[in-house]
């Protein structure tokens, strides 16, 4: 093989073989709780290794080739295939004028995951989209791959929220509760297949409330169900509790199995004042409320917000994947994705 690199001479093939040996070993002495970052890392640095170098097709071939047996034979158990060298290359050159936010949601990533992103031409504000709800839901590559196909990224930016949080909050805060809170929740993953209660919906969110609190989002902590608040000997009970760490602040949700009404509005902003008066610490912004319904009409949930001051969204779920959707992503993808994981383990052996 070593006759066969023309356009390199030995100096400069050992030149590449050194630094890229050197990348490796530095990035290897980085701590296991940031082993995906580290991988990134380091297929980044040897990726632009072979970028700097300009290595291309043709002799290039050669050169990866060859690159790939030595650095092997120097760590046998990475993923160092000539297919994958390759992969690190396309990865640094899609990302190398990205702005820094992009860069550090992909670093993140399983290596897997990268891949698929750049295999499917996707813009940086979609990658930047699918890697955050990817981290944020611990989503494996087939979930990944399946939002994709079913392009949650215009779903949710072309949502039209049903929130009041533009007037009732800061705009920055505002900014953040419309990134985190979402208006369509997908609680599939309950079991649901026929009519349930209220409450029947409360206890199994809270068998399950840690798969609720990842369709939920960032930053979630559970406080408790049927929270029970005491005022003017008085008592009122809030369906479910929670504060969110990065919008440092409680969120209140009242479950309703059926279609929006506007008097919920007024009982979600009762909660609201109490929690303030008797939750609220003195460091935490206002509390937020969810409502969680079966179906809304979003001109119904906006008279119903009008002259609101408590920061309020209503959102529906869905119980189960629709039929449609749910059938044409069988149909469709049952190859794919056993062809793409077959390619994936290909590459990282």
């Amino acid at each position: 093989m070593k006759n066969e690199i023309s356009n390199y001479n030995e100096t400069e093939y050992t030149e590449i073989l050194n630094i890229a040996i050197t990348q490796i070993t530095v990035s290897r002495n980085t701590i296991a709780l940031q082993i995906n970052s580290t991988v990134s890392s380091t297929y980044w640095n040897l990726g632009k290794l072979l970028h700097d170098k300009k290595i291309e097709g043709g002799y290039g071939s050669n050169i990866i080739n060859r690159l790939s047996v030595d650095l092997k034979n120097v760590f046998p158990d990475m993923g160092l295939s000539p297919r994958n060298l390759w992969n690190m290359k396309l990865f640094y050159e899609r990302y190398a004028e990205s702005n820094k936010k992009l860069l550090q949601a992909v670093a993140v990533l399983q290596w897997g995951h990268n891949l698929l992103l750049i295999n499917k031409k996707l813009s940086d504000e979609e990658v930047y989209f699918y890697a955050i709800e990817s981290v944020s839901k611990n989503w494996n590559r087939d979930l990944l791959l399946n939002a994709i196909k079913m392009n949650t990224f215009a779903i949710h930016k072309n949502e039209i929220r049903d929130n009041n949080f533009s007037k009732t909050l800061p705009a920055i805060q505002a900014k953040q509760a419309n990134e985190i809170l979402k208006d369509r929740y997908n609680l599939g993953f309950l079991g649901v297949t026929e009519p349930i209660a209220e409450i029947e919906l409360e206890k199994r969110l809270i068998e399950k409330i840690k798969l609720f609190m990842l369709e939920l989002g960032k930053g979630f902590a559970f406080i408790g169900n049927q929270f029970r608040l005491e005022y003017n000997s008085k008592e009122y009970f809030v369906d479910l509790l929670f504060t969110n760490r990065k919008l440092n602040c409680l969120v209140a949700i009242d479950l309703k199995i059926g279609e929006f009404k506007s008097e919920y509005i007024g009982k979600m902003n009762m909660y609201l004042s109490l929690l303030d008066k008797l939750e609220k610490e003195e460091t935490e912004n206002q509390s937020i409320g969810i409502i969680l319904c079966a179906e809304k009409d979003h001109l119904d949930v906006e008279l119903a917000l009008q002259d609101v001051n408590k920061p309020i969204a209503v959102s529906d779920y869905e119980l189960l994947i629709p039929k449609q959707e749910l059938q044409t992503l069988v149909l469709n993808e049952m190859k794919k994705i056993a062809s793409e994981n077959k390619e994936i383990q290909m590459t990282e052996k």
